[in-house]
């Protein structure tokens, strides 16, 4: 089977490629000729994930999933949410997002946080949700190389290392994301579309 992942994001494709592991062929945007930023104006994941499924599955006509992706930090009162990607403002910036939620986190003691990913699929005009969660809470300070975005300032729960400290095959296995692309292929597995 061959789906399009609606991302321009190339460390999410990787990791979602790698979760798969050769199950599913990963086609790209580019591979099916869309070099446009996606909309994604919505003020929830669900709808900015199904807002980039249906703009794709509506100007290119193929099976595809989106994703969208929140850092919710319990202190912040669930912040930054919906605007991980760019709660340091445009243009978007991981660095700038990060070192901004730490600087907000500094006083703080209470640091629970969990990352949410909602993947919406759209196969031959259906649609359907899958979701994701990992419990956790942010760092004092970034550790790790990996990984991407607030990778760096996110501790599982029960584990000792950032996600940014961990193998992309250790991440999957516990992550936000990886829970929810496993939910999608199992649901593909079963063939029940």
């Amino acid at each position: 089977m061959k789906i399009c992942f609606a991302t321009n994001n190339t460390k999410k494709v990787e990791e979602v490629a790698a979760a798969l592991k050769g199950l599913i062929e990963i086609v790209s945007l580019r591979d099916i000729g869309c070099n446009e930023e996606l909309p994604e104006t919505g003020d929830t994941l669900d709808a900015n994930a199904f807002e980039k499924a249906r703009y794709v599955f509506e100007h290119y006509g193929v099976n595809c999933f989106a994703d969208d992706t929140g850092l919710e930090v319990a202190a912040l009162n669930g912040a930054p949410g919906v605007y991980s990607g760019r709660f340091a403002g445009e243009p978007r910036s991981d660095a700038r997002n990060l070192s901004l939620l730490l600087e907000k986190m500094q006083d703080q003691t209470a640091r629970s946080a969990r990352f949410r990913t909602v993947i919406a699929l759209i196969l031959d005009g259906k649609e359907y949700q899958f979701d994701g969660v990992a419990e956790g809470e942010i760092t004092q300070s970034p550790s790790g190389e990996g990984g991407f975005g607030y990778d760096p300032i996110f501790q599982p729960q029960g584990h000792v290392r950032t996600f940014a400290m961990l193998s992309l095959e250790e991440k999957n296995e516990i992550s936000h994301r990886g829970k929810a692309v496993k939910a999608l292929l199992n649901f593909l597995r079963a063939g029940k579309f």
